[in-house]
C-alpha cells in the first residue's frame, strides 16, 4: 500500500507535541481532569514520551508527546516516527507544538513509520493514521515518502528474488508510471554496444549482466542518475568471509536509491530531463570469472589493472559513467554502495558525497540539513591520482595500502566524468531500528539532493 496521509475528517484526534520548557504553560491550558491525569501519569515532556487524554467518558480526546530539549532532540531525528507506531489505531492531527521544517518533518517521519517490509511474513499491523498538518505540501511529502519506500523495498528483498532481471523489471514498473522511455542492453549485447567492463564483471554468473537506461522529461537542464546495481557481491575469485557477504543483497543500494529519487523527480514533475543509468550484475564465481592480476579496457579507453575482484562496482559505473557523459549533461550524479572506508569515516547514518563545486556542495549540505537527511562532503584530493596508477596501466582498481579508499574509489569515478559531478558512497543500510526507519535497506542522501537541485540547476 502507498504511504499516505489520512483523509481530513472532524474526528482526528488532537496531538499537542510539548517541549520541556513548555510542559506548565500546556497542563495550565488543560481542563482540570486532564491535567491532573497528564501529572498523575509522570508526564515531563521528555523526547518520545505519550500520554492519551481522556474525555469524560474515558475516549481519547488528545494526546501529549513530549519532545524534550534541543539537546535530547540533535542525538537523532524522525523523533514523531517513534509516536506514531505507538499510538492506538486511528486518525490523528498535529495540533500545537511544531511549526516549518520541524513540522515537515514530523509529518515526513509519520509517513516513514508506516513502512514495513512484509514480502515473506504477510502484512504488518497497521499504525495510527495523520491527517496532513496545515501548512506542509502533503502531495510532495507523500512523494518523497514513496520514492524511500522503493529504495527501501528494493534493498530488503533478497538477492533469489532481486538479481539484475528483477531491477530490470522493477526499472521498467517505475518507467511505466512516469511514462518514461527505457533501453536495456543485456548479456554479450554488452560487448557489442562496447560497455566491456559491465559485461566482464557479470559474465560468471547464471543471471546476465545489462545496462538499464531510462529517460524522461523534454525539457530544461539535464540530469543523470548513475546507480550501482551490483545485485548480490561475492567478492569474486577474491571472495569475501561469510561475514562480510551476509549484507551483500544490499550492493545494489545506489541503484535502489536513484530509482527512488528518480520515483520523486518524475512525480513531482520537475522541470528537467532525466536519464537513470543502472550497471545491473552480480558478481559471481565460475570457470569464465574475471581474475586478479587481468588488465581490462574500458568504454572510455582507459585500462584498469585487477588487484581485487572483490573492488568491482567502480568498474561497472567507470562504463555506465562514461556513456553519461556522451550526451554531455548539465549533471552527474552517481550513488553506490562503494566502500567499507566510508563506513569507517562517517559511520552508517552519513552519506558522504564528492564533488569538485562549491556552490553543488554548499546547496546539498544546506538542503540535508533542512530535510534531516544527513550528508558529508569528502575532499576528491588529487595528490592522491598516483595511488590509482599502477603503472602497468592507466588505473588501479584497489590500490595498496589501505590508506583512503573512499576517497582514491571516488578519484577512479572521477576519471570517466568530464561533465559536472557528484559522487555518494553511501551505506544504504540501517543496522538497527530507530524512529521511522526499521532495521533494513534505507534511503541515503537522495531528498538531500531532491532539496538541493533548484539551485544546482537552476530549476
Amino acid at each position: 500500500m502507498p504511504l499516505a496521509f489520512a483523509e481530513p475528517t472532524d474526528h482526528a484526534i488532537p496531538v499537542h507535541v510539548v517541549e520541556s520548557d513548555g510542559l506548565d504553560a500546556i497542563l495550565a491550558g488543560l481542563p482540570d481532569h486532564q491535567a491532573v491525569w497528564a501529572k498523575a501519569q509522570g508526564f515531563h515532556a521528555s523526547l518520545g514520551q505519550i500520554v492519551l487524554l481522556p474525555d469524560a467518558n474515558g475516549a481519547i480526546e488528545g494526546v501529549l508527546v513530549g519532545f524534550g530539549d534541543i539537546s535530547k532532540r540533535a542525538r537523532g531525528r524522525f523523533h514523531i516516527g517513534a509516536v506514531a507506531a505507538k499510538l492506538p489505531v486511528g486518525d490523528y492531527v498535529i495540533a500545537s507544538g511544531l511549526t516549518g521544517d520541524a513540522l515537515e518533518e514530523a509529518a515526513l517521519a509519520w509517513l516513514l513509520a508506516g513502512y514495513s517490509y512484509d514480502r515473506y511474513s504477510g502484512p504488518a499491523a497497521p499504525i495510527a493514521g495523520l491527517v496532513a498538518p496545515v501548512g506542509v505540501d502533503a502531495n510532495r511529502l507523500q512523494i518523497i515518502a514513496n520514492g524511500e519506500a522503493l529504495t527501501r523495498e528494493l534493498i530488503d528483498t533478497p538477492a533469489s528474488d532481486m538479481g539484475p532481471d528483477e531491477l530490470e523489471e522493477a526499472a521498467r514498473t517505475l518507467a511505466s508510471e512516469h511514462a518514461a522511455k527505457i533501453n536495456v542492453i543485456t548479456g554479450d549485447d554488452l560487448i557489442m554496444a562496447n560497455f566491456p567492463m559491465i559485461h566482464t564483471v557479470g559474465r560468471a554468473s547464471t543471471r546476465a549482466p545489462r545496462l538499464i537506461d531510462l529517460r524522461w522529461g523534454h525539457k530544461g537542464p539535464q540530469l543523470t542518475l548513475v546507480g550501482k546495481g551490483v545485485c548480490f557481491d561475492t567478492g569474486g575469485l577474491n571472495i569475501k568471509p561469510g561475514g562480510s557477504m551476509g549484507l551483500m543483497k544490499k550492493d545494489m543500494g545506489g541503484a535502489a536509491t536513484v530509482m527512488g529519487l528518480a520515483h520523486m523527480i518524475m512525480a513531482l514533475d520537475l522541470p528537467l530531463r532525466l536519464r537513470v543509468l543502472i550497471p545491473a550484475v552480480e558478481n559471481s564465481i565460475s570457470g569464465n570469472a574475471f581474475r586478479p592480476q587481468d588488465i581490462l579496457t574500458s568504454r572510455k579507453g582507459l585500462t584498469v589493472e585487477i588487484n581485487n575482484t572483490d573492488a568491482e562496482g567502480r568498474l561497472v559505473l567507470a562504463d555506465a559513467l562514461t556513456l553519461s557523459d556522451e550526451d554531455d549533461p548539465d549533471l552527474v550524479i552517481s550513488m553506490a554502495t562503494l566502500t567499507g572506508a566510508a563506513r569507517v569515516a562517517v559511520g552508517p547514518d552519513i552519506a558522504p558525497f564528492y564533488t569538485d563545486c562549491d556552490a553543488h556542495a554548499q546547496a546539498v549540505s544546506a538542503a540535508a540539513a533542512k530535510v534531516a537527511d544527513p550528508v558529508w562532503r569528502m575532499p576528491f584530493h588529487t595528490p592522491y591520482e598516483t595511488m590509482i596508477e599502477p603503472g602497468i596501466a592507466d588505473l588501479d582498481n584497489a590500490p595498496k595500502g589501505g590508506f583512503a579508499g573512499s576517497i582514491t574509489a571516488a578519484l577512479f569515478l572521477r576519471r570517466f566524468v568530464e561533465s559536472p559531478y557528484m559522487h555518494f558512497d553511501i551505506y544504504g543500510w540501517q543496522p538497527s531500528t530507530r524512529p521511522a526507519r526499521p532495521k533494513g535497506g534505507v534511503g541515503m542522501g537522495a531528498r538531500a539532493v531532491l532539496a538541493a537541485l533548484p539551485k544546482m540547476l537552476d530549476l
